[in-house]
């Protein structure tokens, strides 16, 4: 079983050139480099990792294309792309010619964007993604209503959504995933097992909320539900640690041998696709 996961950040310390990378409130304050998150990854038994550009980078892809370059059995990246600007839509025609580069990933939940999926701004992207089959992560806790519409209008356009579609905030008793689960009707749609640690104020192994992640992997079925971490947040907001969040789905879930292998890495590697190199 290669374990990998499907989505977290990496970035270099801030420096006069690039002063937008100060210590950041949700993610740990020191940055992490794609060699630490080596060292991390080898520790907890994980494999490889898709990179996402945090967005205090801007647009740029330019780090974690450097860590696939270097790497590229280990990492690959879904890159930003600007949606709102005229040259999106020419980066986007040459978007995987990148070495390492898998898809877009797009975020819905900034005042700045959230109506973008809803005031025509994204409206270009959907066919020319689904024309170049491109797989998009989102990040859409506030408009998984017209996420079901865009996977309902382009049935080949390949969508993850990240975090499990959660609102933040949603803890407990009140983690109710049914807005997600609503859309797992659409074989087209799939889903980020992400930051689940923050979702309990349990202690590991999280059992208050087992059920309910239960219920949403269920909906979609192992072979489109993808484990992962988003582990800069986690380490700041829990006391999960790396391996806790694989043995979480070796150990504790109760899965079979065969729905392990599609949640923690079989699944995100046929939808991306991201082939499995021996």
């Amino acid at each position: 079983m290669l374990v990998t996961d499907s989505g977290l950040h990496i970035w270099r310390a801030p420096t006069p050139e690039r002063p937008w990378m100060p210590a950041r409130t949700a993610h740990l304050p020191e940055p992490i480099g794609y060699e630490n998150l080596r060292e991390r990854m080898l520790e907890a038994g994980v494999a490889r990792a898709i990179l996402i550009p945090p967005s205090w980078e801007g647009d740029s892809s330019e780090f974690s294309l450097e860590a696939a370059a270097k790497y590229p059995k280990m990492f690959a990246v879904m890159g930003r792309i600007p949606i709102n600007k005229p040259e999106g839509r020419e980066m986007i025609e040459t978007w995987k010619e990148q070495p390492g580069m898998l898809g877009v990933r797009l975020t819905f939940h900034h005042a700045w964007d959230q109506d973008w999926i809803k005031n025509g701004v994204a409206d270009w992207f959907w066919p020319a993604a689904e024309r170049l089959n491109i797989p998009v992560m989102m990040n859409v806790p506030t408009v998984l209503n017209e996420v079901g519409e865009v996977a309902a209008r382009h049935p080949n356009l390949r969508i993850i959504i990240d975090h499990m579609g959660r609102l933040r905030g949603m803890r407990d008793e009140t983690l109710r995933l049914d807005k997600t689960i609503a859309l797992a009707k659409y074989p087209n749609v799939h889903v980020k097992l992400t930051l689940i640690s923050e979702c309990s104020s349990a202690g590991y192994p999280y059992k208050n909320i087992q059920p309910e992640v239960r219920r949403l992997i269920d909906a979609f079925s192992p072979r489109r539900s993808f484990w992962g971490t988003d582990l800069s947040v986690m380490l700041s907001r829990s006391t999960c640690t790396y391996k806790q969040a694989v043995t979480l789905f070796t150990e504790e879930m109760g899965y079979s041998k065969e729905d392990q292998e599609w949640i923690l890495g079989r699944g995100l590697a046929e939808c991306l696709p991201w082939p499995i190199s021996r």
